[in-house]
């Protein structure tokens, strides 16, 4: 199922951030948004029917994870045009914080909605995307964008690539997010630490899955209401070492307490991050090319997330559980020192608003000039 969804993806990244610069963004999140309904009653026939077959569920994933893939640059290069530049900073705050409060109530419902069936479940993602896609449509935007010049299809499909390339505060920002996540990804290991180090089975297991996400919501409320305005780089730098830090403490603990407490500072620390690096992407690239440089970051997002679950699991299968997350933790703070003399440019920023596209002379495509 990881693999139906990770490889469409995988493929169809750069060609989403392409569509999301060359096209209407609110249309591609439109059509994003009717695909995902499509895949929905897709399962719901699949349900109804009682099909054993599998390929068909397989398929219907793979449209499910391309449509997404698509929709992703397009909404995330969409936000600059909806508000007022000088307040994206907080925009990024509420909209990350109502994502993560998505991830916490998401299940829960689902759950709930499966008590039912699985085509009732089905059923109400149809009715859900479909709602998606009347909303993305009716999106009212301040402008259209720039308009993006002639260029070969390598060259503008590479584009994000060769501009996050050359924008060190990019490369900095996203690679430093890549490596933490790939090392401190102890989360994967939730199910194993529930039932075998500190043996609170599935309820415990469950309250241990919500609880990053429930301390970003709340870092995210606290981010819209109070957003950074005084050394953004030097305090993403921190709360990156902080996940790391609270990674090895929860690593060793043999308290559920402890453990929770944790994971609600590795999801607050996390949540800064993230505000932090998507904002310096939006501002520091230029309108025409934000969806490609959108794509890239959630290239690299994604393939961290997936790889660094697999990472987790091999060093426990080659060190042990607890040694595995603490090493993972030492790691991250590890890349914090080595990222903070690497990229200057980032411990730098002072005013996230401060932030302007990179002044070098870059055609639309990324290719210098």
């Amino acid at each position: 199922m990881g693999l139906a969804q990770f490889l469409p993806a995988l493929l169809m990244m750069l060609p989403a951030g392409d569509v999301a610069d060359r096209y209407d963004r609110r249309m591609t999140m439109c059509v994003s948004g009717a695909l995902r309904a499509l895949s929905a009653a897709v399962f719901v026939v699949l349900s109804i029917a009682n099909v054993q077959v599998i390929w068909p569920f397989y398929a219907a994933l793979a449209i499910f994870a391309g449509a997404r893939t698509f929709a992703a640059p397009a909404a995330d290069s969409l936000l600059p045009r909806i508000v007022p530049e000088s307040r994206f900073s907080d925009a990024v705050a509420w909209s990350s914080s109502s994502g993560q409060t998505a991830i916490i109530l998401g299940p829960a419902l689902g759950g709930a909605l499966y008590l039912l069936g699985p085509a009732p479940a089905y059923a109400a993602c149809l009715a859900l995307f479909l709602l998606n896609a009347i909303g993305s449509a009716a999106i009212s935007t301040r402008s259209r964008g720039e308009i993006l010049p002639e260029a070969s299809r390598l060259e503008t499909l590479t584009a994000g690539v060769s501009y996050v390339r050359v924008h060190r505060i990019l490369l900095g920002a996203i690679s430093l997010d890549l490596f933490a996540v790939l090392l401190g990804g102890a989360t994967a290991l939730l199910p194993i630490y529930a039932r075998d180090i500190l043996h609170v089975g599935p309820a415990g297991l469950g309250l241990m899955r919500s609880a990053p996400a429930a301390g970003a919501v709340m870092m995210g409320i606290a981010l819209g209401r109070m957003p950074l305005r005084r050394r953004a780089g030097a305090t993403m730098f921190a709360c990156v070492a902080l996940f790391g830090a609270a990674t090895i403490v929860f690593g060793i603990s043999t308290s559920l307490i402890l453990s929770l407490a944790m994971l609600v500072t590795l999801g607050a620390a996390d949540m800064v991050s993230v505000y932090v690096r998507r904002t310096l992407m939006q501002l520091a690239t230029p309108d025409a090319m934000r969806g490609r440089v959108s794509s890239v970051e959630r290239l690299f997002v994604g393939a961290s997330n997936e790889l660094g679950g697999f990472e987790s699991g091999v060093t426990a299968e080659w060190f042990g559980t607890v040694p595995s997350v603490v090493i993972g933790g030492i790691g991250t703070i590890a890349v914090v020192v080595l990222w903070w003399r690497r990229f200057p440019e980032i411990r730098n920023v002072e005013n996230l608003n401060d932030v302007k596209p990179y002044e070098m002379a870059l055609d639309a495509t990324g290719s210098e000039s």
